[in-house]
């Protein structure tokens, strides 16, 4: 089954703790605070790799992570940072998030990245937090969580050409005569289950990028025969290359009906210059039909090449046929500038809610992910929290809320007994 869409889950990862630690050394008795800060998390990171045409890998692989910071130590030593991970793509995968459907990204550029998430930041280390009043503090931080995002990546080839046409019609034959590209060729229809590029060089030394569409049946605009899929990759190419199959029972009311899809699909499509080519000359009852072929295509204001794909024949003048449609076509239209993923400033709003069972709970990001970060077996961080939690007004907002002496809060994962 070809694969134009792949849904992902990506995570980064978090970053080290902090340590706690106190310089031991002998004739040093009171050495001061040597805990080391923690590594950062490791990104994930979309880049291009132009030698891919698929997201068929992703069947295999859907999953993705960064790896954590490594946590700090003694002597102020700093964790290592969580290794990256590079998801490769191909040209023209347009990057949306899957939550809100939102475009972040067009990537056609080979080498092009997007940091779709950043590593959480390392915690610091005691030594940190040594002040000339507080010069043993027994506190750290813990690592930032990192990030975790749902994506949807949605293939749409860049090519100059497509070919197009109804099923059987030889399209990958003819990709396959004109480039070196080696499509699966087989004699029943829907041989071709995922388009395929390749390029032809012409005499003068220029080169034009084809892409073989598998073919499309009546219904491909609302789906049927995977049609939405293959008439995506159409979208982006500036000229069509219309292949008809010359033994076909109605050869012209399937180039009617492939026009038809397309222009349901997206009436933009009906506008690209195609040049229309007969195929399957090689064959007698075809060729002893050409001129009734051509007399109907005419009356239709259609003037078709006559073409063997399989024995190699009228291949050159088709080409140059496209060159020239395609020096006259317009140029494609650049990438909408689309906006370069970055991490949202930290918010400090929130909202108090109450559990089922009575108790309070504080939603806010920042709020849960200093919850996060808190060492709650050390006393001062505990106190650190508190302050961070008058400092954002959510004292103030549970007391006017009518929280009670012992009612229990809840920020993330963690529960705090309420004291007034």
């Amino acid at each position: 089954m070809f694969l134009d869409e792949a849904r992902l889950q990506v995570a980064s990862g978090r970053g080290g703790d902090g340590a706690v630690h106190f310089r031991r050394e002998k004739y040093v008795p009171r050495g001061g605070p040597d805990g080391g800060d923690g590594g950062r998390g490791g990104d994930v990171m979309l880049e291009v790799a132009p030698t891919l045409n698929t997201l068929s890998a992703f069947r295999r692989q859907s999953r993705f992570r960064g790896e954590d910071g490594g946590r700090g130590g003694s002597s102020n030593k700093t964790g290592h940072d969580g290794a990256s991970v590079r998801i490769l793509v191909p040209p023209g995968t347009l990057v949306r998030d899957q939550a809100t459907g939102d475009l972040l990204i067009d990537l056609t550029a080979p080498g092009q990245t997007l940091t779709v998430c950043r590593g959480g930041r390392g915690g610091k280390g005691n030594a940190r937090f040594a002040t000339s009043s507080n010069q043993a503090p027994r506190m750290a931080e813990r690592g930032e969580p990192g990030e975790d995002r749902s994506l949807l990546l949605e293939l749409r080839l860049i090519a100059d050409i497509g070919i197009v046409g109804a099923p059987n019609a030889g399209k990958s034959t003819l990709l396959a005569a004109v480039t070196r590209a080696r499509p699966k060729i087989a004699e029943y229809p829907f041989t071709t289950l995922e388009p395929n590029l390749g390029v032809a060089e012409l005499e003068d030394g220029r080169t034009l990028v084809l892409a073989d569409i598998p073919g499309l049946i009546e219904g491909a605009h609302a789906g049927a025969g995977l049609g939405t899929a293959f008439l995506r990759h159409i979208q982006r190419t500036r000229v069509l290359i219309h292949l008809v199959d010359g033994a076909a029972a109605d050869p012209l009311a399937d180039y009617s009906q492939v026009n038809g899809e397309m222009a349901l699909f997206d009436p933009a499509l009906k506008r690209k210059p195609q040049v229309i080519a007969v195929n399957k000359m090689d064959l007698p009852e075809v060729a002893g039909r050409w001129e009734a072929l051509q007399r109907s295509f005419l009356q239709a204001g259609v003037r078709p090449l006559a073409v063997s794909a399989i024995a190699r024949r009228g291949l050159r003048e088709l080409l140059f046929a496209a060159d020239r449609a395609l020096d006259q076509a317009p140029e494609a239209e650049s990438p909408a500038e689309m906006p370069v993923y970055r991490p949202e400033a930290e918010p400090t709003d929130f909202e108090i809610l109450r559990d089922p069972d009575g108790s309070w709970r504080v939603r806010g990001k920042a709020l849960e992910r200093a919850a996060e970060m808190t060492y709650w077996e050390h006393e001062e961080a505990v106190r650190r929290f508190q302050r961070t939690l008058a400092r954002l007004g959510v004292e103030k907002a549970l007391r006017e809320a009518g929280a009670q002496e012992g009612d229990t809060v809840r920020i993330g994962e963690y529960e705090l007994e309420w004291k007034d």
